[in-house]
């Protein structure tokens, strides 16, 4: 069911996570020293996500886009996941959070995918706030992987083209399962959604913040939410329309 008033907390937050290198360069640091500083700010953020009652939360770590990036920058944000799963698995695992990797994740190496699905297996039947991680992660990708399958499923004849609808597609996307984000936040003052989600999201309401990823903490993500709890999610009505519900 959407929700045309929001009133209060999203549901499901989605974050694009910038501003690392900036944060660093700012401090004359090196690029690493951002990042490391970035995997701070995501432990923070999943804990004050789940203390707020978010349904789940999904991070934009990685793009399919990233990996042009300098071959020793790729590789230490590669190690960088290794490491962080290692550190925080157990306690996500105690607290009840389902933990969930998104992507083309057979650009991986064979290490750090097998970590990734024993981490989703351990959590998989936890009750808790689901934490979704986007690693080699395109929208573009996302959408073309789905209607790949079903041009596969045509083509063998389990199903007919006229039942291929919206219901369909976003089956076989890689947040099936889940609503749609309500909130998608981005730090470090770009505004543009960099091919993160393109299908899910249609109708979620956009905060852009000018704080960089490695500053952005608990008063800043529940400036996010106010924003979020004073929209009008119309979908499409007149405000009256809404208003009349």
């Amino acid at each position: 069911m959407k929700n045309h008033t929001s009133g209060g907390i999203p549901r499901h937050i989605a974050v694009i996570m910038d501003g690392n290198g900036r944060w660093a360069a700012a401090r004359a640091l090196p690029r690493t020293a951002g990042h490391g500083m970035g995997v701070r700010t995501v432990k923070q953020i999943v804990e004050a996500c789940a203390e707020r009652g978010v349904e789940a939360l999904t991070l934009f770590a990685f793009s399919s886009e990233n990996w042009q990036r300098p071959r020793e920058e790729v590789s230490m944000l590669m190690n960088r996941f290794l490491e962080a799963l290692d550190e925080e698995i157990e306690s996500l695992h105690r607290n009840g959070l389902r933990l969930r990797f998104i992507g083309n994740l057979s650009q991986l190496a064979t290490a750090l995918r097998e970590r990734m699905e024993a981490a989703m297996r351990l959590t998989a039947n936890n009750q808790g706030m689901a934490l979704v991680i986007a690693v080699a992660y395109g929208g573009r990708w996302d959408i073309a992987n789905a209607t790949r399958e079903l041009a596969r499923r045509c083509a063998a004849g389990e199903i007919q083209s006229e039942a291929i609808d919206e219901a369909a597609v976003g089956a076989g996307l890689a947040l099936a399962g889940l609503p749609d984000p309500d909130l998608l936040i981005r730090t470090g003052g770009e505004q543009r959604i960099s091919n993160f989600l393109l299908w899910n999201l249609a109708y979620t309401e956009l905060y852009f913040s000018d704080t960089l990823w490695p500053d952005f903490g608990a008063r800043e993500l529940d400036a996010a939410i106010e924003h979020f709890s004073r929209r009008q999610r119309r979908f499409g009505l007149t405000p009256g329309q809404v208003g009349a519900r």
